[in-house]
């Protein structure tokens, strides 16, 4: 037993994790499922707990429960696998990026995310509303009015040749790249760090 945890909690090389997460596809094709992606689970949730006559929630949601089973095992994986079989020592962050990091304020890199952002203490300061409620405000109607997530449209869109997907996944990257070259250390200066 003392085997199998060692060997799981070792990081995977891209040659094994690549492939399994590329076998999503044609297993949901398989099994008659179209669409992959987490951010839909939001949707099929509103649609279960929102009582009001809202068209977009108006949907046979009980035939997506394999979407919310799906999240539900993301979310206990990554508990199991952050409480239990990771080793923060393991995690190495580059010189170039630590001195980048410190020039913004953010210097313990312990864990898997910097305290220095993600801690309690942040969520009611201007930075915690920014990072936190902005952000999460952005990324989800960004999501929404993209008809879905990275993983949505970069690992099911794209493989399924679907060009929406394509065009989608080479803005996140563009958006991605703009952000953490042109804005992020300016916002972060602006907002305390």
């Amino acid at each position: 037993m003392n085997e199998l945890i060692n060997w799981i909690s070792q990081p995977w090389p891209w040659y094994v994790a690549g492939p399994l997460i590329g076998l999503t596809v044609p297993a949901l094709l398989i099994l008659g499922n179209k669409s992959f992606g987490i951010s839909s689970s939001l949707r099929h949730v509103c649609a279960i707990c929102v009582p009001a006559k809202i068209p977009f929630f108006q949907y046979n949601w009980r035939k997506e429960t394999w979407n919310l089973v799906f999240v539900l095992g993301v979310f206990i994986g990554g508990f199991v696998a952050t409480s239990f079989l990771s080793d923060p020592n393991e995690i190495v962050i580059s010189d170039e990026t630590q001195k980048e990091l410190a020039a913004m304020g953010i210097t313990d890199f312990s864990g898997l995310m910097p305290t220095d952002v993600f801690s309690w203490e942040n969520i009611f300061t201007l930075k915690g509303l920014v990072f936190f409620v902005l952000g999460g405000f952005l990324v989800g109607f960004g999501t929404r009015y993209a008809g879905g997530c990275t993983s949505g449209h970069s690992i099911m869109g794209i493989s399924s040749l679907q060009w929406p997907s394509l065009v989608a996944t080479m803005f996140f990257m563009f958006g991605g790249f703009l952000m953490t070259q042109v804005f992020l250390a300016p916002l972060m200066k602006l907002v305390g760090f």
